[in-house]
């Protein structure tokens, strides 16, 4: 069993000092930060983007960089090339947090490793290079939900966060064999588009289906709605798409030397959707905290179980969404994915445990 810390956002005293960043500075003292001395450590976020709010906050980011370079080390901040120009709009910046923010492919933004996967269509990863050439890597995550894996942390920020668009491509390509649609049963009666409570489903000019799968919460209201029996959906894929994002994130940890990666996921203002999206939503639930260790398993397994069906805050959701009625996680009461496989997927590659023992940080 692995242990893990957590620092709780609740207040038990009216005091700076009971506030959740002091109890972040000591959760960062206590993971031992002297094994980054002497070493370029690249600190993997996700910077949002547009009108989005949701991204880790500056001060949080800023107790990091602080804590890394008090031991010696060298940080900066890191994302994809097309979140780095914007940034600045959410207050990162190496004014405000102390450190560069750069773009994890490189000034040309075409700086990449390629690894071998083995997995279906997904035979080779690009990893951003800035990354995996760095001595060392945090992966500072804001856990949320996700349309795709029903919640993002730690895993979907290397998985998906940590590669070229080619390879985000053919780890999608892993889910799309889910629906099969028969052109020739067909009726265009649009039943199917017309009774899916996402709208992941339309017509195109040519009388072509197209599925949204971000959106689809695997509700099966289109098979069910079809007369004609021509559309169906498989539940595989699935976890294809999220072994797919593991072997991607084991690949990019086997780069560095053991002792050398930590794994932060800040479990605040978590709303429906991914930071990609370009907008924040109301928080599904409370505030809960910061979990943190060198297990990555144990860290998102710990978050997903944070989030609480009965902690549920009415309303929060977009007016398009509703909580699906049966007996699961809340994300995948609102996705139709179970959050958990990526952490079974990345447990059967050694990557970690999913059974945790978390110590509070007062």
């Amino acid at each position: 069993m692995s242990n893990i810390y957590f620092a709780d956002a609740r207040l038990k005293k009216l005091s700076p000092d009971y506030s959740l960043p002091a109890k972040f500075m000591r959760m960062l003292d206590r993971l031992d930060m002297k094994r980054f001395e002497g070493k370029r450590v690249a600190i993997k976020v996700h910077l949002g983007g547009h009108l989005g709010y949701t991204t880790i906050p500056v001060l949080f980011m800023g107790i990091l960089v602080k804590k890394i370079k008090a031991a010696g080390g060298r940080p900066f901040v890191c994302d994809g090339g097309s979140a780095v120009p914007t940034a600045k709009d959410r207050g990162y910046t190496e004014e405000t947090i102390g450190c560069p923010v750069v773009s994890a492919q490189g000034a040309t933004e075409s700086f990449y490793k390629t690894v071998p996967i083995g997995y279906g269509c997904l035979d080779t990863a690009e990893l951003c290079g800035e990354i995996v050439n760095a001595d060392a890597m945090i992966v500072f995550s804001h856990g949320k939900g996700h349309g795709m894996c029903g919640f993002g942390g730690a895993i979907k920020n290397i998985g998906m966060g940590n590669v070229s668009y080619a390879t985000r491509g053919k780890i999608h390509k892993l889910q799309e064999g889910e629906v099969t649609w028969d052109k020739d049963k067909c009726t265009h009666c649009r039943f199917c588009a017309t009774n899916c409570p996402a709208g992941a489903i339309s017509f195109d000019g040519g009388g072509n289906l197209h599925l949204d799968l971000h959106s689809c919460r695997y509700c099966m209201h289109c098979t069910l709605s079809c007369p004609a029996e021509a559309i169906k959906v498989g539940i595989e894929s699935m976890r294809a798409f999220q072994s797919g994002m593991a072997r991607v994130t084991k690949a990019c940890l086997d780069q560095f030397e053991p002792g050398n990666t930590l794994f932060i996921n800040f479990m605040r203002d978590i709303t429906p959707f991914c930071d990609c999206w370009g907008f924040s939503s109301p928080s599904l639930v409370p505030d809960i905290g910061i979990f943190a260790g060198e297990d990555i398993v144990s860290v998102e397994t710990a978050s997903i179980d944070s989030i609480k069906t009965e902690n549920y805050i009415p309303s929060s959701l977009p007016e398009q969404m509703t909580l699906q009625d049966k007996d699961c996680h809340l994300l995948e009461k609102i996705h139709g994915k179970n959050p958990y496989l990526q952490c079974e997927e990345a447990e059967k590659l050694g990557l970690g445990e999913m059974s945790y023992s978390a110590e509070e940080v007062e």
